[in-house]
């Protein structure tokens, strides 16, 4: 596992996490190891309720380790911190403010953000929105509102971005199309990417590695290198033979680490 010192963009070892439910404690991560490369991008799966946006909340300081260690970027997780950003799987835009508005609240929250301000209207244009740059959200589509919320993630330039199932909500064609957008953007800064995804075709498209993980508590069960080149388009991957062969892999470890009654249950369906 490699130190601090090593240059690994982000090292968690030996990470457990328990939550205080109403009927007593909930193991949620148990011997979590993991080391990502700066300017790696890293999908995470697995059944729900494994830990997943656990894991994201740990890197970007929203949730206090409980036991284990964990540095991202050379210095333990704090919330707030300049280098870091994150988008949910909800837009969570200021409805008060404009698609303008919410991208320069993101800047101005930052050092030096102010500086930014110009990038703001380019970038709104690059993910569909020219036009639409004094809209406020009431007034945009679900697929809109996650533009401007991915216009938001990359215009802090951060070395570390947490995405939470980002596209998760959205419809087919339009997932398809931020789906490329998000690639083009991190081709451009290469920041150090760690997303949280239910999708497998999404993950394959995206990911240099993809880590599956077991039910509830979480372990890592699997940790697969997505080797298809790039740049990738998402919609041409689906007429490359190795792209199917991953899906198949990652379908096969989904299997392994759904919990028992589910996975007794499908084994019941397929006789």
């Amino acid at each position: 596992m490699p130190q601090a010192g090593d240059g690994a963009g982000i090292v968690l070892r030996d990470v457990n996490h328990v939550y205080q439910g109403a009927r007593g404690p909930i193991a949620v991560l148990d011997g979590i190891s993991l080391s990502i490369r700066k300017g790696e991008f890293l999908a995470l799966v697995g059944p729900s309720g494994c830990g997943k946006t656990t894991i994201l909340d740990l890197m970007s300081g929203l949730v206090r380790l409980q036991s284990g260690a964990a540095v991202v970027g050379m210095r333990p997780p704090a919330e707030g911190r300049p280098d870091t950003a994150r988008m949910f799987a909800r837009d969570a835009l200021l409805p008060w403010r404009t698609a303008f508005g919410n991208v320069a609240f993101a800047l101005d929250s930052r050092p030096r953000g102010t500086a930014l301000r110009h990038r703001i209207e380019p970038l709104l244009e690059e993910v569909g929105l020219a036009g639409f740059e004094r809209s406020y959200p009431r007034q945009l589509s679900q697929g809109m509102r996650q533009r401007v919320a991915l216009a938001r993630t990359f215009a802090l330039e951060s070395d570390f971005i947490f995405l939470d199932e980002p596209f998760g909500a959205l419809d087919a064609q339009t997932k398809l199309i931020l789906q490329d957008k998000l690639l083009e953007l991190w081709e451009r800064t290469r920041s150090t990417v760690v997303l949280v995804s239910h999708d497998l075709a999404e993950a394959i498209a995206l990911a240099d590695r993809v880590v599956v993980m077991s039910a509830r508590p979480g372990r890592i069960i699997a940790d697969l290198p997505i080797d298809i080149a790039r740049p990738r388009s998402v919609r041409a991957l689906q007429k490359m033979r190795a792209y199917h062969d991953l899906y198949a892999r990652l379908w096969n470890e989904l299997e392994r680490a759904a919990p028992p009654a589910v996975r007794s249950s499908a084994q019941e369906s397929g006789r």
